[in-house]
């Protein structure tokens, strides 16, 4: 609507401006005089401008039919394709101008323009693989999902044009959610071109999506080989698609692929945390109570977790308070001024009932970083102590409305996970999850807060209601769990 309106005025606007420049013609004096073979004619000033638009007109014309005369006559000396050549001559010219043309709206954003000026060069030219093409993206930008596919699909029927036309329709199929049939379409351009980068990444994600790990595994490889991605990013992601690999592997009790492929994840990214726990959990079962522990003291040098303590303490089950804690020195040694260190000895002097020294261990870190996690262990160590009740509640409550500490959190969306994942839940990314403190430092309590009982090996007793009337407070470690925090809060 607003195009046409623009059209008419316009249109307006010229006829205005030639009635006003003739009128002023009109009214020049003087003119031209020609004398011809003894005829003489004169003419005014607009007499001599038609004049001169005729001879132009007149010339042009002239210059056509010479080039046609120019034509004829080599036919009629024996080249029977002249005329032909100089009419295709012509239709070239215009459909070339069309394209360029199309190209430019395109590039513009003018979707309507663009698919007119490609109907028009796919009049005048003989090039398929140029106007289906600018049609496909015309008809794209417009809305027009039915033309475009239609466009793409005729790209298929020529080699050199095969990769354009999948690649478009895979792009279509995306944007419609059919990620099957976007998946068999990527595989297909992959096929044809395996250094496109674009088509790597798409196909990666769509087969860590559909947790095909080995084809991901391979697409990741041809990455490599390709230069698309530096060679530290690369044994970083293998390690974590070997580490999904292994997860997968457990999923069908395939136990010995599992534990291989959670080996090899570890061997990859050392510092990989699920990978050092699923490894060592591998050793442990196969009896290499070494290896386990040299997994893990390794994971925990780089970056210590609550659940890599959990997994060191499956090494020895069974032993006493005493022993573990002399045991647990190849991981409290390491990082020793570490939050997580100092929670760890904490919680291994409470099972050990030496509150004294759990004190020791948590109090600055109760003053410096009061955590739900650490505030916890300083109820369970004022109750180990025979504090009152009303004390113990008191450092309860404090937990609850303390800073979550660190979690697994996206770093591409920020969105807190309860445990780790390749892909993120919310945005999709792959491999973005980091163990750090969330930017509002908020959400749900991880899974290795309630560490205590595995490395206690017995569930944590309840606190003892007050009285009849008062009911009985959380458990103590158990208190951060996210289920039990909703409760409490609710």
């Amino acid at each position: 609507m607003l195009w046409s309106l623009i059209k008419i005025l316009a249109f307006v606007a010229v006829i205005t401006a030639l009635t006003f420049g003739a009128t002023q013609l009109m009214n020049v004096d003087g003119g031209a005089v020609i004398q011809i073979a003894g005829y003489e004619i004169a003419l005014g000033a607009l007499e001599l401008v038609f004049a001169l638009i005729a001879l132009i007109v007149l010339v042009w014309l002239g210059l056509r039919v010479l080039a046609f005369c120019a034509a004829a006559f080599r036919f009629l000396n024996g080249d029977e394709t002249a005329i032909s050549r100089y009419f295709d001559r012509n239709r070239e010219r215009k459909g070339y101008e069309a394209l360029s043309e199309g190209m430019m709206a395109l590039a513009s954003g003018e979707g309507h323009l663009a698919l007119t000026k490609a109907t028009r060069a796919e009049k005048y030219l003989n090039k398929p693989t140029l106007t289906t093409l600018l049609t496909a993206q015309a008809a794209e930008m417009t809305g027009d999902r039915k033309k475009a596919e239609a466009s793409y699909k005729k790209l298929l029927g020529e080699d050199k044009t095969r990769f354009v036309g999948v690649r478009g329709i895979m792009k279509q199929k995306l944007q419609d959610g059919d990620t099957d049939t976007a998946l068999t379409l990527a595989k297909k351009a992959f096929a044809l071109r395996p250094k496109h980068e674009d088509t790597q990444d798409v196909l990666l994600k769509l087969q860590a999506e559909k947790s095909d790990w080995a084809g991901a595994r391979d697409t990741l490889n041809a990455k490599l080989k390709s230069g698309a991605i530096p060679r530290d990013v690369h044994k970083r992601r293998d390690a974590v698609l070997a580490l999904s690999e292994a997860r997968g592997n457990a999923d069908t009790d395939d136990e010995k692929a599992a534990r291989e492929a959670a080996i090899e994840a570890n061997r990859l990214s050392p510092d990989l945390i699920p990978a050092a726990i699923h490894a060592a959990r591998g050793y442990i079962a196969d009896g290499n109570a070494r290896y386990a522990a040299r997994v893990l003291s390794k994971a925990w040098s780089t970056q210590p977790h609550p659940e890599l303590a959990s997994t060191f303490a499956e090494i020895a089950p069974d032993e006493t308070p005493t022993d573990r804690i002399k045991r647990f020195r190849a991981l409290t040694k390491l990082n020793p001024q570490h939050p997580e260190t100092k929670m760890l000895l904490a919680e291994l002097h409470i099972a050990a009932e030496d509150f004294p020294a759990a004190r020791r261990d948590i109090a600055a870190l109760v003053e410096e970083d009061p955590t739900a996690r650490a505030l916890t262990i300083m109820a369970a160590v004022e109750r180990g102590e025979g504090a009152d009740d009303a004390i113990v509640r008191d450092w309860l409550t404090r937990a609850l409305i303390a800073p979550r500490g660190p979690q697994w959190v996206c770093d591409n969306c920020q969105h807190i996970h309860s445990g780790w994942v390749p892909i993120c839940d919310h945005c999709q990314s792959f491999d973005t999850l980091s163990w750090a403190r969330p930017p509002e430092d908020e959400g749900a309590m991880p899974k290795g807060a309630q560490m205590l009982p595995l490395i206690v090996g017995q569930p944590t007793a309840p606190i003892e209601p007050l009285d009849k009337e008062t009911p009985a407070e959380p458990e103590l470690i158990d208190v951060t769990d996210p289920a039990e925090e909703e409760k409490a809060t609710s």
